[in-house]
């Protein structure tokens, strides 16, 4: 039996209340012709607007991959919470993980599996749940870039690479990826 060779996973993180649209939509759609599996939270906002692009490229090889938070539910153990998944997620994983709403990035949550199952990482703007994937992304070094307007990565300072445009979330992505 032959395999083909796998396909990269590229975790995209951001707000799930802001689309950061001008950022992730010509990021998905690069996602999407570069011939990746695109991994998100698949919730709103930047989530949805990254897949929605990636999934509109045509003829791409990759999938729309997207850790879902979830609810417990009587017929079926669990389910996903409400808002999720956005129509873009092509495999839904449910998670009994919930979203992480603290400050003590010792709890196990669906951030874990976001960032252990990427092969690279690119994270947009966000809040606290996105500030916890960059800090776990650190923590497990994994290659990640952060990518949008300066101001909105200044507590990170200069110790986290930064793209302002997507030329440069490219080079990193060529340098991060396997060939």
């Amino acid at each position: 039996m032959s395999f083909a060779a796998r396909l990269p996973i590229v975790g995209v993180m951001g707000s799930h209340a802001a689309d950061w649209a001008e950022y992730a939509k010509p990021l998905g759609a690069h996602l999407g012709r570069r011939g990746v599996h695109l991994l998100t939270g698949g919730g709103t906002g930047t989530m949805a607007a990254v897949a929605e692009a990636f999934c509109a490229v045509p003829g791409r090889r990759g999938v729309s991959i997207g850790i879902l938070p979830a609810v417990p539910d009587p017929a079926r153990g669990y389910a996903p919470m409400e808002g999720y998944p956005n129509p873009w997620v092509d495999i839904p994983i449910v998670t009994p993980l919930g979203i992480f709403h603290g400050t003590d990035d010792s709890l196990v949550t669906r951030n874990h599996v976001n960032i252990l199952s990427a092969d690279a990482i690119v994270a947009l703007p966000g809040h606290v749940g996105t500030h916890n994937e960059i800090r776990l992304a650190r923590r497990f070094a994994k290659r990640i870039v952060l990518f949008g307007p300066a101001a909105e990565f200044a507590v990170y300072e200069s110790a986290q690479p930064y793209a302002e445009t997507l030329a440069e979330v490219t080079a990193f992505l060529d340098a991060a990826l396997p060939a």
